[in-house]
């Protein structure tokens, strides 16, 4: 496994939160001991990311000269790689001057961000949600993959975790993360059980203390389950899981609502968006049951990861006996 990753507490890698995610989120995550991470349009206007980039680099420093026994684990950035991102250049430019640990690249694989990024020490991983994607972003030099399976908040795909983890697997052998409806220590657990080395974890975040996020929208994570999520791609123009309840809060039928194409997408720029309050969330918050600092969370998933490991090998041991 790669250096990045050898300061994990616990296999996880915290999902970048399109608004939601910032450096004070990102910040306790890392110290909580999983990755961190936020994507770079959150920063608006765009030069504030230089000051987000020093605060969260300054911080996890601060907090490894306080804590020498238990370092900070690594911060990554989401970049969205889609031509109509007219920010990436910028963006780029100041990952490079932070040298920024980890990369997320979503929307498209580009050898030559991939190659920008292993320049300053970095690691790229590539978020995909089938197999033929998969192979493309390792082809022009993604190190490892976000594997995004059916059931994942934001962009998500429809293929079963279990499913798009062997395809992957039978090929690959790099760092692999799952994504897709884990939400508690024995999600993680399963997901390394079925051949990924991290659980990726975003919709549990929002309900978290530092997410900035509405609190109605904390909320409604809180007071609903899977049966809450509507898959549409109308209001990105890609497919993507979102709260049933907020569709209904914009005046919308989440049970038909009109298709809409990927020529609609718009990444980078500041104009004002009508589907703000469309609330993006995955099918795993049936486990979040309250709204927590995001070191309690990250405490009680290394706190079921524990005790899941521990049965199946009483379990293991019963069935040698």
């Amino acid at each position: 496994m790669h250096p990045s990753f050898t300061r994990l507490r616990l296999p996880v890698i915290a999902a970048p939160l399109f608004i939601i995610s910032t450096p004070r989120l990102v910040i306790a995550q890392c110290t909580a001991g999983i990755v961190g991470s936020m994507p770079a349009l959150n920063a608006r206007p765009a030069e504030l990311l230089d000051d987000w980039l020093a605060e969260i680099t300054e911080a996890l420093a601060a907090h490894d000269r306080r804590h020498p026994e238990a370092p900070a684990a690594p911060f990554a950035i989401n970049q969205i790689v889609h031509r109509s991102n007219d920010r990436l250049d910028r963006d780029m430019a100041l990952c490079e001057k932070y040298k920024v640990p980890i990369v997320i690249t979503s929307l498209g694989a580009r050898s030559e961000i991939n190659a920008a990024v292993h320049a300053w020490g970095g690691v790229v991983l590539h978020d995909v949600i089938d197999d033929r994607f998969a192979r493309k972003a390792v082809e022009k030099g993604a190190d490892g993959l976000v594997a995004v399976a059916a059931g994942a908040g934001g962009h998500a795909g429809t293929t079963s975790p279990f499913a798009l983890v062997q395809e992957i697997r039978r090929w690959f052998r790099g760092p692999l993360a799952l994504s897709g409806a884990i939400a508690s220590g024995e999600a993680v657990l399963a997901a390394l059980a079925a051949g990924a080395d991290f659980g990726y974890i975003g919709s549990a975040f929002i309900a978290t203390d530092e997410a900035r996020a509405d609190e109605a929208y904390k909320r409604m994570i809180v007071d609903s389950s899977s049966r809450d999520i509507v898959y549409s791609n109308l209001f990105t123009g890609v497919h993507g899981n979102y709260l049933r309840g907020s569709i209904v809060a914009a005046g919308l039928d989440p049970d038909a609502l009109p298709a809409s194409d990927a020529s609609q997408m718009n990444f980078g720029s500041d104009r004002k968006k009508p589907w703000k309050d469309i609330w993006g969330c995955g099918q795993g918050i049936g486990a979040v049951d309250a709204v927590l600092p995001a070191g309690e969370l990250v405490a009680r998933l290394a706190r079921e990861y524990r005790a899941a490991r521990e049965r199946l090998l009483n379990l293991e041991t019963l069935a040698c006996t």
